[in-house]
């Protein structure tokens, strides 16, 4: 028989149990680390405050941890990308209560990768029906799984949950790894080829160039500086940003390998900035031009995570949030480039769809079935939608894999 736990802080439990049970799973990413959700917690990212509430569930076998996952429970849905507000309307509409609801994810924070950490299936299976049970017990609304991995997903499957479907669009680097971000380039068509050179001149001509800073070699002070960049640019579209000072410090601190940054600067004064994490496998280190990667940046991916710029530069964007990570991912032997939710626009800087997945449980039975109605019919649609992407696509014949699923 597992205990069940149900902490308020992840502090009660130990990081590097946490840890080693994320890196058994199929899906890790750096973004389920012990010390990324924590920060989230202790800088007040992801607090009661902020409508995100964390419940830390965990199964354990005497003193060893067998399972765990990280819920919140939610007074509101922003900051997770996969969109319910008409849901909480028509609950409204009638006279009932959306909010509380639970959200297995993590805040602000559109990966797909593993949710629910378990040493075995029937045990990650448990895992989510007593999550589901608690919902219940505590008067939830709902329960939604967010940008699963398949394991998790086969979980919400057994346990009758819904299904539903979104698009990401991708970057995945050739078998044998692209020499150089020219040969990247070759694979695409010929007008796609032409449009990224014109971006990029552009902001060659505008006079910015950019330097990278990897791991802990980002200085305080580049912190800083990105932190003013993300702080303005959401400032700039009328809302505070997710993520204050203080978290990012923490990511220095506790995460440092984890990250790269990225820093336009004209007439040597820096004006951009963006930051993309990286999870490096070590057991799928990449051979390119010969030369085995190390395990700390010749792992498999990079996420596309947060930029900002204090000046308006023509196509800024662009170099600073796809090529320049491209052309680094590359240079190690990054097998993949996840460039974050939604943006059909990436189709043409080389990144293709790809279908995320969510599950969701409604307490209320005459929604459930609405809910899996629409569902139905929307996922039908998002099938609709992939197959008139992929008569867009942007490569040249079939000079380059197309992934399916996240």
């Amino acid at each position: 028989m597992l205990t069940l736990r149900v902490d308020t802080s992840l502090a009660s439990i130990d990081a590097a149990a946490w840890d080693g049970l994320l890196q058994a799973q199929a899906t890790p990413t750096p973004f389920l680390c012990h010390a990324y959700l924590l920060a989230m917690e202790t800088t007040g990212c992801a607090a009661p405050e902020t409508g995100w509430e964390p419940h830390y569930f965990s199964l354990w076998d005497g003193g060893v941890l067998q399972a765990a996952c990280a819920l919140y429970v939610k007074s509101h849905s922003y900051g997770e990308y996969v969109f319910d507000w008409a849901w909480a309307n028509a609950y409204h509409q009638h006279g009932l209560r959306y909010y509380p609801k639970a959200v297995l994810a993590v805040p602000f924070t559109p990966v797909p990768g593993s949710r629910l950490l378990a040493r075995s299936t029937t045990q990650r299976t448990e895992l989510l029906a007593q999550v589901r049970d608690w919902c219940n017990s505590q008067g939830m609304s709902s329960l939604h799984l967010l940008f699963g991995d398949a394991q998790d997903m086969a979980a919400a499957n057994a346990l009758g949950m819904l299904e539903r479907h979104t698009v990401q669009f991708h970057w995945t680097n050739s078998v044998k790894g692209y020499r150089d971000f020219d040969e990247f380039l070759s694979v695409l068509a010929q007008d796609k080829r032409k449009k990224v050179r014109q971006e990029r001149r552009k902001v060659r001509e505008a006079g910015v160039s950019f330097s990278v800073r990897e791991g802990s070699a980002i200085s305080e002070t580049d912190w800083d500086f990105f932190y003013r960049c993300y702080e303005r640019t959401y400032l700039e579209h009328g809302n505070p940003p997710y993520l204050n000072r203080a978290f990012f410090s923490r990511l220095a601190s506790h995460q440092p390998e984890d990250w790269v940054m990225f820093i336009g600067a004209r007439n040597g004064v820096p004006i951009a900035s963006s930051l993309i994490a990286i999870y490096a496998d070590p057991m799928r280190a990449r051979t390119q031009n010969g030369t085995e990667h190390p395990a700390e940046t010749g792992g498999s991916v990079a996420y596309g995570r947060y930029w900002g710029a204090l000046e308006p530069v023509d196509c800024l964007h662009f170099e600073a949030c796809y090529y320049q990570p491209l052309q680094w991912c590359i240079a190690h032997g990054i097998a993949r480039f996840e460039g974050g939710a939604q943006g059909e626009h990436k189709m043409a800087r080389g990144l293709l769809p790809v279908t995320t997945c969510s599950a969701h449980w409604l307490a209320h039975p005459q929604f459930a079935d609405a809910v899996d109605r629409f569902l139905e019919r929307e996922r039908a649609g998002v099938q609709g939608y992939l197959q008139e992407l992929e008569m867009h696509s942007p490569l040249r014949g079939a000079a380059a894999p197309r992934p399916d699923t996240a």
